[in-house]
């Protein structure tokens, strides 16, 4: 997976820099999120993996099914792809672009993940005190775990915030052991 990312990395870069340029962030986002749709079904897949398939077939037949969506630019990123053997790696491209774009916005993507369900005003106060934590906007998204016991757990880029009553159990048989 890091091996995935390290490589779709220098390509979400260049295709950031290239859209904040001609300020087509939007645009970027649905070519990416549009060609990574069909990357990703499974019979465009088995297409893309077949090994008796040439680069100008799978070229001519990825950038029919992309039809009018893709712009000059975005039907380049596709070839220079397919050029490489990396088409397949276009939704980790997606991604990373999108985080490049929300970074730069200011906001970040934060998974809550709860014993069970909070209410609104929690989830509110929550989101507040992780936008004063990060100094960004955060977007939240809400899902229930019923194995933490009860507490939260957040994930946030890279920080985990693990206050769930699994964690602290787990803490505690730990330091009982060692």
């Amino acid at each position: 997976m890091a091996e995935i990312s390290t490589i779709a990395r220098p390509y979400a870069v260049a295709s950031y820099k290239l859209a904040r340029e001609q300020n087509a962030l939007a645009k970027w986002s649905e070519m990416l999120s549009f060609a990574t749709a069909i990357v990703s079904d499974v019979q465009m897949s088995a297409y893309i993996q077949n090994p008796k398939v040439v680069s100008s077939e799978l070229e001519t037949g990825f950038l029919k099914v992309c039809g009018d969506e893709l712009n000059e630019n975005g039907k380049n990123l596709i070839k220079i792809l397919i050029e490489y053997g990396r088409l397949s790696i276009l939704p980790s491209i997606a991604y990373a672009f999108e985080e490049l774009k929300a970074q730069d916005e200011g906001t970040l993507d934060a998974q809550i993940i709860a014993a069970a369900k909070p209410s609104a005003a929690e989830t509110k106060q929550l989101v507040e005190k992780l936008e004063a934590k990060f100094g960004k906007k955060i977007e939240a998204s809400v899902s229930i775990d019923t194995e933490l016991i009860g507490g939260v757990k957040i994930i946030v880029g890279d920080t985990v915030i693990d206050a769930s009553v699994k964690s602290q159990l787990q803490n505690l048989a730990y330091t009982l052991t060692a």
